[in-house]
């Protein structure tokens, strides 16, 4: 009975251990699919495989002391296993070596009979396809798996490399379905042209359309310095039927030589131009004339602080006098010259709508000796005087386009000789105010016109003062591309020394039309109205005049030039009456 008791306690030591060894692979069995839900998991979630690992190990313990072995102690200093979630990315750095040796966990939290259960699959981390291919995501992989390589990588790219170096042989298939499930969609070329900037081909340079230029005949200038010049030359006979516009004038063929030029600074701030003429006569054939005449003329810009400008003009001026002039000399062959010195000061200023401009002007003329028939010269000397004027304007802006304005201006008018040689005191006091409207419409219309009255009171009370209504106008209309109108008008007293005589006043109005016809043919025309009232005598004179000429451009920098001309004055006074009529033809060369 002894003998019987010891085996029946063998046999139900036996089926305990049968039992625990069951159970022990039933929990093996379903550790795989354990550790695989861990994967699948919400993030957040603890997961139940952590608790069967321990569950396992004290299974694993209890049946090697049921068979006399011991079990190895515990690392009681060993970490806390470690949870890994399945969403890529969320894995740091420092626990990629213990994922790419083959555990999860702490490899000394497990000792030598782990092996006895299957590895459950590695958790790993989502592929990224910033910047890589499907292609270089599979170069990656073989790499990894031929060189065995698991060291730590920098950046995400090698840690996808030694993720999937880590995975088995068994694993292949489902991990390259989920890489290509997971890879990035690849630019295609059209959104790729969009990216790339260089991508876009532009045309060639040659087979682009040039832009037309506004005025292909138009003078393209020498560059000097900062300023760029453009001169012209104009060479051309003139066929008239009164050579020097007198009423003793018959016909003559003239030679005319015009010299134009005009210079514009290219400065970044301000602004300076300078224009100038020269214009010379001489007879051919016929009436005999020699004259001379020219003006230069130049105009600074500056800004200054405070919405202040500045504008500065000096000129000189040449001109003989006319023989249909009031100073005109009868009997003489040569007219004396008036020379003109002048030059201007102006300050503009803004505040709000309202404009205020300042300016002083000097203007000095003296008059060269005129040449008898007999060869003797009569002096002009008390002719000479200076005008001194201060003129302000004040202006207030309505729109852009319109500022409606008024100008007061007070002089002095001074001659060198106190008395002339008739003995009269001629020097003056002059007194003026006007009012006018400025626009500004661009292209379209621009300039200004005014009116207003004028007074001149000359020193010697035995003469009359000087006095009358003024008109000045310098307006352009351009109806359509190509086409200009200008419209200009001018008040000038003239002085006199004749004696009892106290002078004039001149109304010159012109209107002017330019037409271009083709790129290198051009119209103009020009109708011409003067008014002279003498002052102190009953007489006026009354100047009609009209042109019309073409200029047809050969390339840019030569073109032919014609015009005809009438001019008819008359007078109710006795020997002043004339007709003249010319053609003109020449060529013209410019830069």
């Amino acid at each position: 009975m002894s003998g019987a008791q010891p085996e029946k306690s063998r046999g139900r030591q036996g089926k305990a251990v049968c039992a625990l060894l069951l159970a022990t692979s039933i929990f093996a069995l379903m550790r795989p699919g354990l550790l695989h839900a861990q994967e699948t998991e919400l993030r957040g979630e603890v997961s139940e495989s952590a608790i069967l690992s321990d569950q396992q190990r004290k299974a694993r313990q209890l049946a090697l002391a049921a068979q006399g072995q011991q079990a190895p102690a515990a690392q009681d200093d060993a970490p806390p296993r470690t949870y890994l979630p399945a969403s890529a990315g969320a894995v740091p750095d420092d626990a990629d070596t213990n994922t790419a040796t083959g555990s999860i966990f702490d490899p000394q939290a497990t000792d030598d009979a782990s092996t006895d259960t299957p590895t459950p699959p590695k958790p790993r981390r989502r592929p990224s396809t910033a910047g890589q291919t499907g292609a270089d995501q599979d170069k990656a992989k073989t790499d990894a798996r031929t060189t065995g390589k698991s060291k730590k990588k920098k950046n995400t790219t090698a840690a996808t490399v030694e993720t999937t170096a880590a995975t088995d042989d068994a694993d292949n298939a489902a991990t390259d379905q989920e890489a290509a499930n997971r890879r990035a969609l690849t630019v295609d070329s059209a959104d790729r042209q969009k990216l790339d900037p260089g991508a876009e081909r532009t045309a060639a340079i040659e087979g682009q359309n040039k832009k037309a230029e506004d005025d292909p005949f138009a003078a393209t200038g020498v560059k000097w310095g900062s300023f760029v010049i453009r001169p012209s030359i104009e060479q051309g006979l003139t066929a008239t039927t009164n050579g020097d516009s007198s009423s003793a004038g018959t016909s003559a063929l003239l030679s005319e030589t015009a010299l134009r030029f005009s210079a514009i600074s290219d400065w970044r701030e301000n602004s300076a131009t300078i224009d100038g003429y020269g214009l010379f006569r001489e007879t051919v054939s016929g009436y005999p004339v020699h004259d001379a005449q020219g003006r230069i003329e130049g105009q600074l810009n500056v800004d200054l602080d405070n919405e202040l400008r500045a504008i500065a003009k000096l000129g000189y001026e040449a001109v003989p006098e006319t023989a249909s002039s009031p100073n005109a000399i009868a009997g003489v062959s040569t007219q004396p010259l008036r020379q003109t010195i002048d030059g201007s000061l102006g300050v503009e200023k803004a505040a709000g709508k309202m404009q205020y401009k300042l300016t002083g002007a000097v203007s000095h003329d003296f008059y060269g000796d005129a040449e008898l028939s007999d060869g003797t010269s009569l002096s002009q000397k008390d002719q000479d005087n200076t005008l001194y004027t201060a003129t302000l304007r004040t202006g207030y802006e309505i729109s852009p386009a319109l500022t409606p304005f008024t100008e007061i201006e007070v002089g002095r008018r001074v001659y060198d000789q106190r008395i002339d040689n008739e003995g009269f005191e001629r020097s003056s006091t002059r007194l003026g105010a006007r009012a006018g409207l400025q626009l500004d419409m661009g292209e379209k219309l621009s300039g200004e016109f005014s009116a207003g009255w004028l007074r001149e009171a000359i020193d010697d009370k035995s003469l009359e003062a000087i006095s009358g209504a003024t008109v000045n106008a310098d307006l352009k209309w351009s109806p359509q591309r190509g086409t200009t109108i200008g419209l200009t008008g001018k008040t000038t007293v003239e002085t006199t020394t004749t004696a009892g005589e106290s002078g004039d006043i001149l109304y010159s109005g012109r209107l002017t039309g330019e037409r271009l016809i083709r790129a290198n043919l051009t119209a103009n025309a020009a109708l011409g109205l003067d008014w002279r009232d003498y002052v102190g005598i009953d007489g006026h004179d009354r100047i009609l005049s009209a042109e019309a000429g073409l200029t047809w451009w050969l390339n840019r920098y030569a073109g032919l030039t014609s015009r005809v001309r009438t001019e008819k004055l008359t007078s109710n006074l006795p020997g002043r009456d004339y007709t003249a009529n010319s053609v003109y033809l020449g060529l013209k060369v410019q830069r």
